[in-house]
């Protein structure tokens, strides 16, 4: 289609109306034409956003590299303690050498057992987690911080002053955490 210069039509006198509903047509189907266009051009665009995205710059073999060194910089730990009829198995995933994920299962004497997540970090040479957790078969979860010591490759649970606000707790400031009143003293096992 050929698109012609236009010049604006007198559509207030009464003379060669034909003509001026011609060219209000072709001014119709300029425009037409010109949205269709550029609606190929953005329909394209979209099409082509996925895939340039998908190819990450065409080099996946950084990535690769990367992912290597970050297993290298990943170590797992576990461990165990028992206190009179009391258990605890403890498993660690540290990652850089300072932060941990893992789980922790407690087992108190003739109680449900608390089973759940540990999230935090390593500073210094005190271990400071999140412990997440479910007690039994129960749905309502719970968390509490925990504090663990470690001293000759045992990690020892302390007892601090625990706050709560806006629904999260944490070990008050300034408030010293006691290593030696602790329930728990974690000695490495194999993991399974």
């Amino acid at each position: 289609m050929v698109i012609q210069p236009y010049t604006c039509p007198d559509f207030t006198s009464g003379v060669n109306n034909e003509y001026n509903q011609d060219s209000f047509i072709t001014i119709k189907n300029q425009i037409i034409y010109r949205m269709k266009k550029n609606l190929k051009h953005l329909a394209w665009a979209f099409l082509a956003l996925p895939l340039a995205y998908s190819c990450g710059g065409g080099n996946n073999s950084s990535s690769n590299v990367d992912d290597k060194a970050a297993a290298l910089d990943t170590v797992k730990k576990c461990y165990t303690s028992t206190f009179e009829g009391d258990s605890a198995t403890l498993n660690l995933k540290i990652t850089d050498s300072t932060k941990v994920e893992g789980d922790l299962l407690i087992n108190y004497a003739g109680k449900p057992q608390n089973k759940g997540i540990v999230r935090g970090e390593f500073k210094g040479d005190t271990l400071f987690v999140d412990y997440t957790f479910k007690i039994g078969d129960g749905t309502n979860e719970f968390s509490n911080p925990l504090a663990l010591l470690n001293q000759n490759g045992n990690l020892k649970m302390g007892v601090g002053v625990i706050e709560t606000t806006l629904g999260r707790s944490y070990f008050v400031k300034g408030k010293p955490i006691n290593f030696e009143r602790g329930k728990f003293e974690f000695v490495p096992t194999e993991c399974k």
